[in-house]
């Protein structure tokens, strides 16, 4: 049976105190947020469930499961830094399916979706995509001419053209073990902000002759 590990960054590399949901009068709080992505990964079927915490930590440990591993991000250097905090938990065969913690609204049959997409088509690397109508402050998708992933640009690295893109990332990850340690340790922060980005590994893994995805 293949291993699932969930692993959630809440609130690492980011101050995040309430995440806005559909209703904009409405606030989903830190915990809130930690609670229904926990539970939701569990329902989507995985076996493990790993929790990176920084910013805020204090106001989500009530919510964490007693059997959850919890790792801390000590320095806020990125979402890629957040993961490597965790890189010894992962081991080479496991299926890696990361959330970021702004992602609150992911469903318990996407996510399922996305394990499968990944497995069927013997991705190493699988990013869960949209499309939006204003995709401003997001990641952007890059495809080449044939539609196949090329890489994740953030906004404050990207050019106008790729600005013009309005395919995002979610946040939303899924990563063989061994290929995801490989592209965490490749990573640098030579960037606009200056930090570790989990986007990278997409391309770093890509680059290395694996076949990566977007769904």
């Amino acid at each position: 049976m293949i291993k699932k590990v969930f692993i959630g960054i809440i609130a690492a590399g980011m101050i995040l105190t309430t995440i806005p949901t559909v209703n904009a009068e409405d606030e989903i709080t830190l915990d809130e947020v930690t609670d229904q992505i926990i539970d939701i990964s569990n329902k989507s079927g995985v076996n493990d469930v790993v929790v990176i915490l920084g910013h805020g930590s204090e106001t989500v440990k009530n919510v964490i499961p007693q059997d959850a591993i919890v790792v801390m991000q000590t320095e806020q250097l990125g979402t890629g830094h957040a993961v490597k905090m965790a890189k010894d938990t992962i081991n080479d065969d496991d299926i890696i399916v990361v959330l970021c913690g702004d992602t609150p609204l992911i469903e318990e049959e996407t996510l399922k979706k996305l394990f499968d997409y990944h497995l069927e088509n013997e991705y190493m690397a699988t990013v869960l995509t949209t499309k939006v109508d204003d995709p401003t402050g997001y990641g952007r998708v890059i495809r080449d001419s044939e539609g196949n992933f090329e890489k994740i640009v953030e906004q404050k690295d990207a050019n106008e053209e790729e600005l013009a893109v309005n395919e995002i990332n979610s946040g939303i990850y899924c990563f063989k073990g061994d290929k995801l340690k490989e592209a965490l340790d490749l990573l640098d922060n030579n960037n606009a902000q200056g930090e570790y980005y989990l986007t990278d590994t997409m391309k770093i893994i890509k680059d290395r002759g694996s076949k990566v995805g977007a769904f």
